[in-house]
């Protein structure tokens, strides 16, 4: 971290403020996966290659028979210096292995050859489809009864339906992945298992007031990117079903309120979101890491403001980029401990937010209620007009993420610079023209294998060189829906440069992945806390949604979009994974 200067004091200052206006919250409730000695010990002791590993296994026992154990075997050791290969023994006793929560299942609605199918007209890009289509079948979940019958003895929160997950590490739900993972769904015409996935994020805000960052205890106090109104906008279109809606429209409320009563900030006379988790206690599922980062500083108060900043870039799903960094020192550059995730209003969450302002009021006036959807709608503008007032920069031509320390904005380049385009948030058409200009000359489309999430190598992931197929998505649709050719040519142009992207690597590896380097041809990309995950639902979902609104047009390149020998190693971890 950074040391000494006025922005660090200044940082500290305005964090301490913070901190006694929102005390910091208990990580959650359990002693085992969340907090507690138990924890620390195993995590440090760095029994396996993952954190998540450990807080992810299955307790044997009651939780007060394993910490009443755990307090025993800490009386044989007074200081506290238990050997790993002791620690090792007490996890094989009182533990079982990750993946016991789910019983194998495929969708009943997975259909072999969903309509779309027969919209794509290049042949290699057909095949490819239907075998991503294929995947929704490795990757669907079902919980276990037992998970609801003794949720004492699992991290996994046990929702209602079966889901259909990441992949990789990731074996439970995920919150703004799941946008992506339902549109694919409902083009494959999968309804039901799209439904299912979204009833479970309905059933997490009716329980928690929010959808927590993942399925998982530990993710209890932090959310991601509020993308449920949007499923169920998606599902609705699809299927028309206005019962659903009314049944729904409630909770959606209800989330809703959340984010503006307790993420929320009044800068100006203008209100605008962030993310922020007043939890100043290490992740459980990256312990170590959170500890190792904290070393060099002095008190337990900065230790507490660095992991809460940590949770809050975690909430914003860009875990992590440059994007959070605090200005460093004079001579010094800024790297992870220099997260400040909560003290930046971030375009893409307001733009998200004034789209589902938007799209809430709709709900309410198609179900009957003026009211309520006048209110939404006032709200939307009034969005709107913040973010022009806070984040919109004329001279540059685009919307900036605004920096409450600097009080001014950040005008590195990120896709999300362009959120306003996709959630058709901004008041004059001149500005979508300015800022398809400042995307053409920002260097961020030199790339021919996708757009980077910045142009920043920092090592982190949401960095250069990785491109993130969410990210692709609301650049392309957002460029789509503008009215000029320019904008709508490179739209396509840029599906284009995603889709051969994703199929090379497809056709090497036999496999889909989370991120990709815009400088190989196919190559899957890297950096931050953990390897490159296999699956990978919201790539997959992207893929299809691209090939639904390009699929007269796009072409394979000359690629087959088979599976070469190659990717047989791969290909069997893939289905290792998938199986967990």
């Amino acid at each position: 971290m950074a040391g000494g200067g006025t922005c660090t004091a200044l940082w500290f200052l305005f964090r301490l403020v913070s901190c006694q206006q929102n005390m910091p919250l208990p990580p959650c409730d359990s002693e085992i996966y969340c907090t507690g000695q138990l924890l620390h010990h195993v995590q440090t002791a760095k029994l396996f290659n993952d954190d998540k590993h450990f807080v992810d296994m299955k307790l044997k026992e009651h939780p007060d028979v394993v910490l009443s154990a755990f307090q025993n075997l800490s009386q044989d050791w007074p200081s506290n210096a238990i050997p790993p290969s002791t620690l090792r023994d007490f996890v094989g006793l009182y533990f079982d292995e990750p993946g016991l929560e789910f019983e194998p299942w495929t969708p009943p609605d997975w259909k072999d050859n969903p309509k779309l199918l027969g919209r794509i007209e290049d042949p290699a890009l057909a095949g490819w489809a239907a075998k991503l289509n294929q995947l929704w079948k490795s990757l669907g979940r079902k919980i276990r009864q037992e998970v609801r019958d003794h949720p004492e003895l699992y991290s996994l929160i046990p929702t209602p339906h079966p889901l259909v997950v990441p992949g990789g590490r990731f074996r439970e739900l995920y919150y703004w992945d799941s946008y992506w993972v339902v549109n694919g769904l409902l083009l494959s015409e999968m309804t039901t298992t799209a439904r299912g996935m979204i009833q479970n994020l309905l059933y997490l805000v009716d329980t928690y007031g929010f959808v927590p960052n993942g399925g998982r205890v530990y993710y209890e106090r932090r959310s991601q990117p509020p993308f449920l109104t949007l499923m169920v906008e998606s599902y609705y279109q699809a299927t028309q079903d206005q019962a659903f809606l009314r049944g729904a429209l409630p909770t959606l409320d209800k989330e809703y309120s959340f984010w503006m009563q307790n993420r929320s900030l009044t800068l100006h006379n203008h209100t605008l979101n962030r993310h922020h988790v007043p939890v100043g206690s290490p992740r459980p599922e990256s312990y170590t890491d959170d500890l190792e980062l904290a070393e060099g500083l002095t008190t337990d108060l900065q230790k507490q403001l660095l992991w809460e900043e940590l949770k809050a870039g975690a909430e914003s799903g860009w875990d992590f980029s440059s994007r959070w960094y605090r200005a460093a020192p004079p001579g010094q550059t800024p790297s992870l401990g220099d997260t400040g995730a909560s003290q930046v209003l971030p375009v893409d969450l307001n733009a998200l937010l004034c789209r589902n302002e938007r799209t809430l009021a709709s709900f309410h006036r198609l179900l009957g209620d003026a009211e309520a959807a006048a209110g939404y709608e006032r709200a939307s503008a009034v969005r709107q007009q913040a973010m022009e007032a806070l984040m919109w920069d004329e001279r540059r031509g685009a919307w900036f993420d605004f920096s409450l320390l600097a009080n001014a904005t950040r005008t590195q380049f990120h896709p999300s610079n362009l959120a306003p385009l996709w959630a058709q948030c901004f008041s004059a058409p001149a500005m979508a023209e300015r800022a398809l200009l400042y995307l053409q000359e920002s260097g961020a489309l030199r790339f021919p294998n996708g757009v980077p999430a910045s142009l920043q190598d920092s090592g982190q992931q949401w960095d250069y060189p990785n491109a993130w197929p969410p990210l692709q998505h609301m650049l392309i649709e957002g460029l789509s829906k503008l009215p000029s050719d320019e904008a709508k040519k490179l739209a396509f142009d840029l599906a284009q440069n995603w889709i051969r992207t994703n199929l090379r690597a497809f056709d090497k590896y036999d496999a889909m992945f989370e991120k990709y380097d815009v400088n190989g041809d196919g190559k899957p990309g890297g950096g931050g806390e953990y390897d490159v995950q296999l699956g990978f639902g919201w790539t997959n979902g992207v893929v299809l949604q691209l090939l639904d609104l390009y699929g007269d047009r796009l072409t394979a390149g000359g690629l087959s979009g088979t599976t070469t020998t190659s990717s047989l190693p791969l290909l069997l971890c893939l289905l290792l994974v998938t199986l967990q």
